[in-house]
């Protein structure tokens, strides 16, 4: 058999060793546009940060490909698909058989058009490590950088380089931070904490008119800056799914075994849908312990498995030593319990927990992550006791083992 993976991420490292649970034998080829082995993106804020460096951002090791005798073509990009002829065609114009394929293509940071953007000399985004270290050659201790986006991609990169510039503004249009992990209570909280390093917000608002290092905001402000950022957002690279017959919406559909509307073609990763269990939905989450799982189904698929996949949301994430956890869906009834420093609401509906959102106390959120993900009736266990001390004594006795290594498991991820 002969797998064919394209793009170098998470998902292809899932797939890889999901193709090698099942077979031992069989030939791997991995396309990659980045030249650097598979590292792990969320990592990238840490590097600017200092706390980590390229050796540790390493999502494997270096012998990865070696030991599961995968060849690689790394620095160089799929040009084309040829889903009847079973090909793929490098950018230098090599061209790969496949008998079976993954697109595992990632997402490209959106630049949305905004006037001037073009006269702006210091221009970044940062969601590949090219883009971290272009950026940091750029940083100096006087800097003022502006941010366009108070999503989980402009909240890290300003995380990363608050301690090494002069003071960062954070423009976004949403009327508050994380607005897609977090509610209005739990954004406020954050954004409190981040002002108290060197962060200043301008929400609700946007930029009208870029002129070399000023912007002109729509509410009629203006400020300053020497460097900007753009992180509003991604677009999944969708493009080679779509030459290949693959139907796209917003994303690369697949079903629950990963498998796209082409036959023996996958997808997996940020550029693929996934049934969601919480809204019964299915959709892009862009989120690494999420594209390990799907790649390796896909892998396992390709091989002549029948393995299942389903995604849950969640993020789990911190800003300045202040952590959140949240999963599943807000539709609900909510339970809010409210301390210094820390905030929980869990979101039930139908007897069900559909979702939570916790910040600073996180600990065992694997017990909350279990019932949400195994929709267990909240009839079957002591929800009072869980709401307040989540532990494994608000479970029938034989369910705890079960639990216990569930919880263990989501905490690990």
């Amino acid at each position: 058999m002969n797998y064919v993976i394209i793009g170098n991420s998470i998902a292809a490292v899932g797939c890889v060793e999901g193709i090698r649970s099942r077979d031992k034998t069989g030939s791997i080829t991995i396309v990659g546009d980045e030249p650097y082995p598979v590292y792990s993106r969320p990592l990238i804020s840490y590097l600017l940060l200092g706390s980590t460096d390229e050796e540790h951002m390493k999502y494997r090791p270096d012998d990865f490909y070696e030991k599961n005798h995968v060849k690689t073509y790394l620095g160089r990009r799929a040009e084309k698909v040829n889903s009847a002829a079973k090909t793929v065609t490098l950018e230098d114009g090599t061209v790969l058989t496949y008998d079976k394929l993954l697109l595992a293509t990632g997402s490209k940071p959106f630049v949305p058009p905004m006037a001037g953007l073009d006269s702006v000399p210091e221009k970044f985004t940062f969601m590949a490590l090219d883009s971290a270290k272009a950026l940091e050659a750029a940083l100096k201790p006087a800097s003022r950088v502006l941010i366009i986006g108070a999503g989980l991609i402009g909240l890290k990169c300003a995380e990363g380089i608050a301690d090494r510039v002069g003071h960062i503004d954070v423009v976004d249009m949403a009327d508050r931070i994380l607005p897609s992990i977090l509610d209005e209570e739990g954004s406020a909280m954050m954004q409190k904490h981040l002002e108290k390093h060197n962060i200043r917000f301008f929400l609700s608002d946007s930029v009208a008119q870029f002129t070399e290092n000023t912007a002109a905001l729509k509410s009629g402000k203006t400020l300053d800056f020497d460097i900007l950022v753009v992180a509003v957002g991604v677009r999944p690279n969708v493009e080679l799914a779509q030459q290949a017959g693959c139907e796209v919406s917003r994303g690369i559909c697949t079903d629950t075994s990963c498998a796209t509307t082409v036959k023996d073609i996958y997808a997996a990763g940020d550029c693929a849908k996934s049934y969601d269990i919480t809204t019964d939905t299915d959709r892009i989450l862009a989120l690494l312990p999420n594209a390990h799982m799907q790649g390796m189904t896909a892998g396992a698929n390709m091989a002549g498995g029948q393995e299942s996949y389903t995604a849950l949301p969640m993020n789990a994430i911190g800003f300045f030593g202040l952590h959140i956890i949240t999963a599943g869906c807000y539709d609900g009834e909510a339970y809010i319990t409210r301390e210094p420093g820390v905030y929980k609401k869990l979101i039930t509906k139908d007897g069900l927990l559909k979702g939570m959102i916790l910040i600073g106390d996180i600990a065992r959120a694997g017990i909350y992550t279990s019932l949400i993900r195994e929709k267990t009736p909240l009839s079957t266990v002591d929800f009072d006791l869980i709401k307040e001390h989540p532990q494994l004594m608000a479970f029938a006795k034989k369910d705890r083992k079960i639990k216990l290594a569930g919880a263990k498991q989501e905490g690990d991820a």
